[in-house]
Formats: structure tokens, C-alpha cells, sequence
């Protein structure tokens, strides 16, 4: 699986680029099966998600994965980018095997 990161509103480091990698590569053994006719590409998106708040800052991560015959997503917000990039992960996760079931029930 290949990902490509993106950030809006804020500096992506090497540090949370090398986090989000770390977060993401285990979704890669899970999707592998998958790849059949080419590699499957995570565009994942981190950034602030909006200036007007009066207490810190509110960060945002999304996950957006294209399987085949699908369109997966999760997104999340926290005051933390490390808990946003956590949950969005965990939620992608869940679709990611939920749809695992699917397509392994259609092949019986």
C-alpha cells in the first residue's frame, strides 16, 4: 500500500510524517490481498481544521482508500494530531474489515 500525505493549515515534520507511516503500514498486510491489479494508494490529509477557536488548536486527519468496487473514508477530529491520526486509523480499520467480510462471503 502506498500513502500519500498531505497537510493543510500546518508544517508536515518528518516526525508526524514517520508517525502516520508507522500508524498505516500495518492496514497495508490487511489490504495486500486486495491489490490485484495494481497498488492501492491511502491519501491521507492532516491539518488544523479551523482558526476561530478560542480554546487551542482543533486538528484534523482523514483516510480515504479505494479498494476495489469501493470507496472507503474515515475522518476525526481532536485537540491532539497524534489522537486524531489514532482514531481515523481505528476507523479505517473497522471499514477496511468489514468489507474484508463482504467480498470473502460473496466468494462462497
Amino acid at each position: 500500500m502506498k500513502i500519500n500525505i498531505e497537510s493543510t493549515g500546518l508544517d508536515l515534520t518528518p516526525s508526524i510524517k514517520t508517525y502516520i507511516e508507522t500508524k498505516l503500514t500495518p492496514l497495508g498486510r490487511i489490504i495486500k490481498r486486495f491489490e490485484t491489479k495494481g497498488e492501492i494508494t491511502a491519501f491521507v490529509e492532516v491539518g488544523r481544521s479551523t482558526k476561530h477557536h478560542k480554546h487551542g488548536d482543533v486538528f484534523r486527519a482523514s483516510i480515504d482508500i479505494e479498494v476495489p468496487g469501493k470507496k472507503l473514508f474515515a475522518e476525526n477530529e481532536s485537540p491532539d494530531l497524534r489522537t486524531a491520526i489514532d482514531m481515523v486509523k481505528n476507523k479505517i480499520k473497522d471499514d477496511i474489515q468489514k468489507y474484508k467480510e463482504k467480498s470473502t462471503d460473496k466468494r462462497k
